[in-house]
C-alpha cells in the first residue's frame, strides 16, 4: 500500500482508505459485529491505515467499533469522522451543539482528542457565516480535535470551506461519473494543501460494473430504490444519475477497462491519478472487497489515452443526466 502525505498534517496516509458508513449496521444493509471487526482487520492487514466514519452512522455504532477495534491494534490509524448532522441540522448549529458532538465523539472512538473532524454536508449558508469553523478552531486550541475539515455537498460549498484558514481537508464526491472536481477545485486545494478525500469512488457501487436493471438491494439499504413500485434513485444516491441509466452507463465503459483489472479498480486508480487527491475512502461490507481495493495501489496508472477517453465520455455521455446541486 501506498501512501501519500495528508498535505499540511504532516501525516501520511493510505491512498485507499475505508469508508466506514456500512459499519453503522443500517442504511447500507446488515453489518454484523463480527463481520465489521473483520473488514477492519483486513483493511489494516492490506496496508489501510485510514477509516472515514461519522456520528451519525448507526447512531454513533460505527464510531463505537472503530473504536473498541483500535484497542485491539497497535499500528496507528487515523480515524476520521464528522459532526453537524446528527441533532443539528439543519438549523440548531451552535458553539454548544457542536462542543457536545465533539465529545459524544471522542467517548464512541475512545480517545482524547480527534485526528480529523469534517463538517457533514453542512448548509451552504452555514458555512458562509463562518462561525462553525470558528468553533472547530476553539476545539483545536483545546486539544479536542488535531484538524478540522468540511465534507461538502457542492463546488460553492468547496470554495467557501477553502477560503478558511486552517482547514485540513476537503471531502467531495469525485469518481468517472462526477468529474468536476478537478476542474474546479483541485488547483487551489493543492496551492493551499488542504486534502482531498475522496468519497463514493464506485458512485455507490454503478462502477463496480456489477449491478444491472434488475439489481435490488435490502429493505434498510439506502440505495433501496423500489418504494411501492417508485424509483427514487437521485440526488447524490448513485452519483446523482437515475439508477437505470447509470446502469447503462456502466456498461458502456465496461470495454474501457484495461486487462488485469475489473472496472472498479479502473475507477479508484483514475481516482488516485489526480495529484491533489490524499485518500479514496472506498467501502466494504465484504472482506474480499477489501483486498480488492487495497490492491488498486499497486496497480499502474492509466494511461493518458484512457484518461483522455474517461474525459470526454463524462462530459459527452453522463454529465447532461446528473441531478441535484453539483
Amino acid at each position: 500500500m501506498k501512501t501519500r502525505l495528508f498535505n499540511k498534517t504532516g501525516v501520511r496516509v493510505s491512498e485507499i482508505g475505508l469508508g466506514c458508513w456500512q459499519l453503522g449496521g443500517s442504511d447500507w444493509g446488515d453489518v454484523d459485529e463480527k463481520l465489521a471487526f473483520e473488514i477492519l482487520s483486513a483493511a489494516v492487514g492490506a496496508g489501510v491505515n485510514f477509516f472515514d466514519t461519522a456520528d451519525v452512522y448507526g447512531g454513533g455504532r460505527s464510531e463505537q467499533l472503530i473504536g473498541r477495534f483500535l484497542k485491539t491494534r497497535p499500528e496507528k490509524i487515523f480515524a476520521a469522522t464528522k459532526l453537524g448532522r446528527k441533532d443539528i441540522y439543519p438549523d440548531k448549529y451552535t458553539r454548544e451543539t457542536l462542543r457536545a458532538a465533539t465529545g459524544l465523539s471522542l467517548k464512541n472512538l475512545g480517545v482524547d482528542s480527534l485526528d480529523l473532524t469534517q463538517l457533514h454536508c453542512v448548509p451552504t449558508e452555514e458555512l458562509r457565516k463562518g462561525s462553525v469553523f470558528d468553533w472547530l478552531r476553539e476545539q483545536q486550541q483545546e486539544g479536542k480535535i488535531r484538524h478540522f475539515g468540511a465534507s461538502v455537498e457542492t463546488m460553492e460549498q468547496a470554495l467557501i470551506c477553502l477560503q478558511q484558514e486552517g482547514l485540513s481537508s476537503l471531502q467531495v464526491i469525485f469518481n468517472i461519473f462526477r468529474q468536476d472536481p478537478a476542474h474546479v477545485i483541485f488547483d487551489q486545494a493543492l496551492e493551499k494543501q488542504v486534502a482531498i478525500i475522496v468519497r463514493l469512488p464506485l458512485a455507490s457501487g454503478l462502477l463496480s460494473g456489477k449491478m444491472t436493471k434488475e439489481t435490488r438491494f435490502a429493505q434498510n439499504d439506502h440505495r433501496n430504490y423500489n418504494r411501492d413500485g417508485q424509483f427514487f434513485s437521485v440526488g447524490e444516491t448513485f452519483g446523482g444519475i437515475p439508477f437505470e441509466k447509470g446502469v447503462e452507463l456502466a456498461d458502456a465503459l465496461k470495454p474501457l477497462v484495461p486487462g488485469g483489472m475489473t472496472m472498479a479498480q479502473m475507477a479508484q486508480r483514475w481516482i488516485l491519478d489526480h495529484e491533489a487527491v490524499s485518500v479514496a475512502i472506498t467501502g466494504a461490507s465484504r472482506v474480499s472487497q477489501v483486498a480488492a481495493n487495497a490492491a488498486v495501489s499497486g496497480l499502474p496508472s492509466l494511461d493518458e489515452k484512457l484518461h483522455r477517453r474517461l474525459t470526454d465520455f463524462y462530459e459527452k455521455k453522463v454529465k447532461q443526466h446528473i441531478r441535484g446541486a453539483y
